[in-house]
């Protein structure tokens, strides 16, 4: 994973608890979400230069963050940010979801309660520099549909979520949200080319996201919150529609496959 932009992302120290001041700075950055599990920091030589502190104080501020468990320090390999909220569902839970669809759509309840939350947030609380990346995931959402690039435009459906969450700036709804995301990314939860098969296009579903997107960069709160439920609705009921038919065709094939049996 890429380094954060330095000059951005971290801020010169000028108090005396030098270390302190470093620990206290990265500390906010993963509390709000800025950086994430995983997320590697940049060089020592780089992150000095840029806080302004020399490298044994640096060196300190990490050991310390080290020590709090924030921070994963690997020799040779650099600092990362530790794996802080874990996984939203075990592999054998994830397996159990898959095979019990009542499981599935209290996971999409869920969700629906929480993008709306998102949403209505986002269109309070997001910033200019939430816009502008959000306006940016727009576009890629629009080209990619245009081009029919479909693993680009799988990307840019998560990062089109992950960015409203963000931009509500809520610390607590980031981070759980993060974990729920990676199910996504897995492609257990929100199967995307299902949905497209459903929708016959995809149209309906870059129409919903646009539509979620415009209503947060207008600060229309319940416009937003309205549109996301309406989203995660479609999900919902499409999910229902293949599971209807789904079992409506193994019974017709049972069916069938009795009344040829019968009939020889």
């Amino acid at each position: 994973m890429n380094s954060p932009d330095l000059n951005s992302v971290f801020e010169p120290i000028e108090h005396d608890s030098v270390a302190d001041e470093v620990v206290e700075q990265i500390e906010s950055l993963i509390i709000s979400g800025v950086l994430k599990d995983g997320r590697k920091l940049p060089a020592e030589r780089e992150m000095a230069e840029v806080l302004k502190v020399s490298r044994p104080k640096l060196r300190e501020a990490l050991k310390t963050l080290e020590a709090r468990k924030l921070l994963e320090i690997r020799h040779g390999g650099g600092s990362f940010v530790a794996p802080l909220v874990g996984k939203a569902m075990s592999p054998a839970l994830m397996d159990l979801y898959a095979r019990h669809p009542v499981a599935f759509f209290d996971y999409l309840e869920y969700r629906r309660e929480q993008e709306a939350f998102a949403a209505r947030l986002a269109a309070v609380r997001a910033t200019d520099a939430d816009k502008v990346l959000l306006k940016r995931i727009m576009n890629t959402l629009i080209e990619s549909h245009r081009e029919q690039d479909l693993e680009v435009s799988k990307k840019a459906d998560i990062d089109f979520h992950m960015a409203i969450v963000d931009a509500a700036n809520n610390a607590t709804l980031a981070h759980i949200m993060s974990s729920i995301y990676e199910l996504t990314m897995q492609g257990l939860f929100y199967n995307r080319d299902y949905l497209r098969s459903i929708d016959g296009s995809g149209d309906r579903l870059l129409e919903q996201h646009l539509t979620i997107g415009q209503a947060i960069l207008d600060g229309k709160a319940d416009d937003a919150a309205a549109a996301a439920i309406a989203h995660m609705d479609f999900v919902e009921q499409s999910y229902r529609m293949g599971h209807e038919r789904s079992k409506r065709e193994r019974f017709a094939l049972k069916r069938l496959l009795l009344s040829s049996a019968e009939s020889k």
